[in-house]
């Protein structure tokens, strides 16, 4: 048992090193076993001085602000930190230090421009990239070195033949017009004194590749594929040498000769001198190629950003689990998991061969099923230079699939010799599920999976197709969900900057952020409800899950705007009745071809969420200590449900729209404050998914929905029922097909194999996933009642079937967990609370019982002893 807190984390990174803020807030854990802090004294450490901030009154330890003068950029600094718990008049030992170093904080940091090939290109057309380098003499021994590097499109660097950093796809997508994220590696021992050389592979990636449906569009960022780098290496005697992308840098074709997020790539390594990025190199490559001058881009420096998160990387490498050979000789491998990444092959064979890696999700008839990737290729081809082994990966491209076919392999496949490796945003797991149905196990494990492949840089609908965007309304429904499963704070916090700045003038929230062509649907961006309305409610999740009040603050403008243009749209009936609106999106009774031909009136979703927003505005700014404000968006909040009421629920209690999800809608945003109302509407909600024999009859904004306002209604047997179906349509039918990830819709794949015809077919989509979060709180029983679980509530609510569950959180304060089975005598449960947090645990039957850190287990059957 430690008792000294943990080290001390900056923001919401796990590594300090480039931070783009002077002052960093900071976060650290209690020692094992304490109750409260009741105050804590910070040390930090920089350029020889230390400043200590003496003991300080507090209880707070998570995001707390920084202690002392800002750092200027490039500074770095150790902190530390030594805590009062418990009224002990002691304090703790220190905590060992944490770390942090600001990248560059300024403008006119930057000498760098950004460089890229010189010669001439067609837009219009399928460019070869290029790679960029530049030679340079240290004189005297390295001390400490940095890179500092972005791109137009994407690149991967090298200094002296060797890789630098593990990161995939950077610098990601962003906004890049306003915000390009450029990313700071320790090089210190990439350097040595004397000759030296850096240089980079580019690829087009979103800034000028192919990208987007009905055809997608090229170029939507610029035309150049440009290198931002600047290298700073500060020596043993003090002086220093700053490297920075200028015209003197050369360029020449890449052996890549083509490569798409899409589309895939193709490698001729012919082409490859492996020398390239050392100073060994010629001012031929052995194969020909000339290095020549650079052209010059424009980047304003001030739209350079640092990360909020980390960046993507490969965090798992899979084998497959059955492979086969065709009549023609093609290989045929199953992963047996369908995921986000790409193959790495460690193949020998005569130069010219070339081997060709095709993928998709699911087999049709035997062969890869690639119909529902629609204008995504998804091929990787390489050709072999005959020099011997050679182990080969794509850079800059991924692929959605669980299946792959090999064509053109010299000789045999042997087992190792392809492998699967994982790709997305590689952000720290923080929650876990599972229960004693290993179906509903497996489902749980399918919403983490699809997490996974769509949280790729931002938050994805769909990995695989000629799509990728970051839809807003589906990371809104799943946001409670991701915020368990992964620490996406910081991720989400700066997709969310990005859905900012590409809000309009009148509030408008696009459908997609960042924002590009998408066909008259979609273009010129239109208010939609449930889309829009992730500028309130996902920043109020994630401070709810993550405590983060500044957070809130920096987004709620954003959040208040979007509430302001429903007002203005509804006028003064406070009713959402015009305009364009998806509503129940994908109702699984809407035809293939219409998925937005819900059941549920389109306006009658609109104005719910117009009321459900309103009273996130108000809730966010009276934590802001905006009381006039707040006292405003009350009284708004209020006259929408009043409108809602008037609108659609009629006289005898029903609703105008006699479906699930306006049920639940109602229940589940608090639009029917009178409890004959409530009763009633619970009671048709559940007699309607019986009827149905409890097969799923909602879409995108009933189904994240329906179990919370079935269980808080007092029908949590039919919550159960339907978590449980197996039958099509249902959260188990894909479980009973096979599937790994979840499926964006219910038949994606049909009970007879076949897909479902739409041409909207993925079969990795999480927001159906966000059930989860009610398996989180409800089957398992735990959940926040304060931001950070500062707070928490142990409560399971058994059914189905299910004897036994259990999940895991690391929330900002530490480890809280339950778990819980049915015995013989009742119920046995236990439970876990973080250091500096209190729980509450109430049981069925029982009055709540409050428990501080530590484990505490409980017996319903001892319980019943004690009150007898």
């Amino acid at each position: 048992m430690s008792t000294q807190p943990a080290p001390v984390t900056f923001e919401h990174l796990r590594d300090g090193l480039g931070i783009g803020v002077a002052e960093p807030r900071l976060t650290w854990h209690l020692p094992d076993g304490a109750t409260t802090q009741d105050a804590y004294e910070l040390e930090v450490h920089r350029d020889g001085h230390v400043h200590r901030t003496g003991r300080t009154p507090g209880t707070g330890h998570i995001l707390v602000p920084w202690p002392a003068p800002a750092l200027s950029s490039r500074e770095r600094a150790t902190v530390r930190v030594r805590v009062w718990t418990d009224r002990s008049t002691e304090p703790s030992p220190w905590s060992d230090p944490g770390t942090v170093e600001a990248g560059l904080l300024r403008a006119d940091d930057w000498t760098a421009v950004p460089v890229g090939p010189a010669w001439d290109q067609d837009p219009d057309t399928d460019r070869r990239p290029a790679r960029v380098r530049t030679d340079f003499t240290l004189r005297a021994p390295v001390a400490r070195a940095r890179l500092y590097v972005t791109a137009h499109g994407l690149y991967e660097a090298e200094i002296n033949g060797r890789r630098v950093g593990d990161d995939t796809l950077s610098p990601g997508w962003t906004v890049y017009g306003q915000r390009l994220r450029y990313y700071t590696y320790d090089v210190t021992d990439h350097l040595a004194e004397g000759p030296n050389t850096i240089g980079a592979w580019l690829g087009d990636g979103w800034y000028r590749g192919h990208i987007g449906f009905d055809g997608g569009h090229r170029n939507l960022y610029g035309t150049d594929q440009s290198l931002l780098a600047q290298l700073e290496v500060t020596h043993t005697d003090g002086t220093t040498t700053v490297v920075a992308t200028d015209p003197s840098w050369q360029a020449a074709p890449s052996p890549i000769l083509f490569t798409g997020l899409y589309e895939g790539e193709t490698y001729d390594a012919r082409l490859n001198d492996p020398s390239w990025s050392t100073p060994r190199h010629g001012t031929d490559d052995h194969h020909g190629t000339t290095w020549t001058a650079v052209a010059t881009a424009a980047r304003d420096p001030r739209t350079l950003v640092a990360p909020q998160g980390p960046p993507v990387r490969c965090t798992q490498e899979i084998h497959p689990v059955e492979v086969s050979t065709t009549a023609d000789g093609r290989h045929l491998l199953d992963f047996g998991q369908n995921l986000v990444g790409r193959l790495r092959i460690t193949v020998d064979g005569p130069a010219g061969t070339t081997v060709t890696l095709r993928h998709a999700e699911v087999l049709q008839n035997g062969e890869l099923a690639t119909r529902p990737l629609r204008d995504a290729h998804s091929t990787d081809t390489y050709v072999l230079d005959g020099t011997g082994t050679q182990t080969w990966e794509p850079r800059f491209t991924l692929h959605g699939f669980r299946h792959a076919e090999v064509t053109g392999w010299p000789g045999e496949l042997r087992h190792g010799a392809i492998v699967a490796r994982v790709h997305h945003t590689d952000m720290r797991r923080t929650g876990w599920f599972e229960c004693s149905d290993p179906m509903v196990t497996r489902l749980h494990e399918n919403v983490v999976w699809s997490m996974r492949g769509n949280f790729v840089d931002i938050p994805t609908d769909c990995p695989q197709r000629d799509e990728r965007l970051g839809w807003t309304g589906d990371i809104q429904v799943f946001a409670p969900t991701a915020g368990f499963l992964y620490d996406c704070a910081g991720m989400l916090d700066s997709w969310l900057a990005d859905v900012a700045a590409e809000q309009l003038p009148d509030g408008t929230i696009p459908w997609y952020v960042p924002v590009i062509p998408g066909g008259p649907q979609w273009t010129p961006v239109k208010p939609g409800a449930a889309w829009g309305d992730v500028s309130t409610l996902t920043p109020w999740v994630l401070y709810r899950r993550f405590g983060d009040l500044e957070l809130l603050r920096r987004h709620f403008p954003m959040g208040r705007a979007w509430v302001d243009l429903m007002a203005r749209l509804s006028g003064d009936s406070r009713l959402w009745d015009t305009g364009h609106q998806l509503g129940d999106w994908l109702d699984p009774n809407a035809p293939p071809e219409d998925p937005a031909a819900s059941r549920t009136d389109r306006h009658l979703v609109a104005t719910a969420y117009f009321a459900w927003s309103a009273r996130h505005v108000h809730w966010s700014a009276s934590e802001l200590g905006l009381t006039e404000v707040a006292d405003e968006y009350a009284r708004l909040a209020d006259e929408v449900a009043e409108a809602f009421r008037a609108r659609y629920v009629l006289p005898g209690g029903r609703m105008s729209s006699d479906t699930p999800t306006a049920y639940a809608v109602a229940l589940a945003f608090g639009l029917l404050p009178d409890a004959a109302q409530r009763s009633h509407a619970g009671d048709r909600l559940a007699e309607l998914v019986l009827a149905d024999d409890a097969r799923i009859a909602t879409g995108f904004v009933g189904t994240p929905l329906i179990c919370d306002a079935l269980t808080d209604a007092g029908h949590l047997d039919v919550a159960y029922r339907l978590l449980t179906q197996t039958e099509c349509p249902s959260w188990l039918y894909p479980v009973t097909m096979g599937a790994t990830t979840i499926w964006e819709r219910w038949d994606s794949l049909r009970p007879d194999g076949t897909l479902n015809p739409g041409g909207m077919t993925s079969f990795n989509h999480y927001a159906l996933g966000a059930v989860a979060d009610w398996m989180h709180r409800v089957v398992a029983g735990l959940e926040p009642t304060s931001p950070g679980y500062r707070t928490l509530r142990f409560r399971p609510r058994p059914g189905g079937g299910i004897t036994w569950a259990r999940a895991r959180h690391e929330t900002p304060y530490g480890t809280a967990a339950v778990s819980w089975e049915r015995t013989a005598a009742g119920l046995s449960v236990h439970v876990t609370v973080p250091s500096g947090c209190e729980g509450v645990v109430e049981l069925p039957g029982h009055a709540p019982r409050t428990v501080g850190p530590g484990e505490h287990h409980l017996d319903t059957a001892a319980l019943d002893r004690t009150a007898a």
